[in-house]
């Protein structure tokens, strides 16, 4: 993988991005220290896909969910029975 220096890649960032399009990754560095590493976007790590449902069965949820509480809400508004 080359490496460029900040003002290099500036300057010849059309010709850098067309590597990149090709396949050829490079690193971006300031005073010799490396801070960047450019991929081709299909080369990037891709997020994992979101499982929907894959707790199913585990958990129960309340009959009363909707109106969580509501015997204790209306016996402090009402009084007990």
């Amino acid at each position: 993988m080359r490496t460029y220096n900040i003002h290099e890649a500036k300057t010849h960032l059309s010709r850098l991005i067309d590597e990149v399009a090709r396949g050829e990754p490079f690193t971006i560095a300031k005073a010799g220290k490396p801070m960047a590493e450019v991929f081709p976007v299909s080369a990037s790590k891709k997020k994992p896909k979101k499982r929907i449902g894959f707790m199913k069965g585990m958990y129960k949820a309340p009959d009363d969910i909707k109106t969580p509480f509501a015997a204790e809400i209306e016996e402090m508004f009402y009084g007990g029975k």
